[in-house]
């Protein structure tokens, strides 16, 4: 299948890279500090921004010292955190295609992640201090193909997580979701789906997917 377009808007964590082991560890922890059943915070967690997150849980003055302490204890390290399949290889050969990050992390956080993965960091990232509202909120996508002179109706976003789909399509965008993260059945509202970036391939005019 060849899916055209003008521009690629990848998540990255999920996406790109998997740091599942470092997040889990990271908000047990820091759910057990707080009296937060750590299941449930986790259980919608990924592909939000942190501080959305904990809003869910905590009042508002509480949110900005507690996003902090589990920023923090997310930095302690990188173990486990890997490039997932297919990832490295098709960033490696976009041909010209643009392309652009957007991310619910913070830009300290995407570092330390992409840089630990082996995954190259493009001229356009959007993070979670660049939004107003994170996903589901289109913002960063907008902003995203803003900054690559395209129009959201002719890029393709590549995303792992509800949250983020929905943000793809409330964009414009066409969205491929990767089943990374989450069970197909989650990700119904994505336009494709396949099963990693390995079955992915770009040429200048667009992305070809082996299903």
């Amino acid at each position: 299948m060849i899916l055209p377009c003008a521009a690629v808007l990848f998540d990255v964590d999920g996406t790109l890279v998997d740091s599942t082991p470092l997040v889990e560890r990271a908000a047990r922890e820091w759910a057990a500090e707080y009296g937060i059943d750590p299941d449930e915070f986790l259980a919608d967690a990924h592909g939000r921004r942190t501080s959305d997150r904990v809003a869910d849980f905590l009042p508002p003055d509480r949110v900005r010292e507690a996003t902090a302490r589990l920023d923090a204890l997310e930095a302690t390290g990188t173990d486990g955190i890997t490039a997932l399949p297919g990832a490295v290889e098709l960033l490696a050969g976009m041909n010209g295609l643009p392309h652009a990050f957007v991310t619910s992390m913070d830009r300290a956080q995407l570092e330390l992640r992409t840089g630990a993965a082996g995954i190259p960091l493009p001229p356009i990232v959007i993070t979670a201090e660049d939004v107003p509202d994170g996903k589901p909120d289109p913002s960063g996508y907008l902003q995203a193909a803003g900054h690559l002179g395209v129009d959201p109706s002719g890029c393709l976003v590549i995303e792992d997580a509800p949250a983020g789909i929905a943000a793809g399509r409330a964009a414009g965008a066409t969205v491929l979701a990767v089943l990374t993260s989450h069970p197909r059945e989650s990700l119904a509202a994505a336009h494709h789906t396949v099963e990693n970036l390995a079955r992915v391939a770009a040429a200048p005019d667009g992305l070809h997917l082996r299903l």
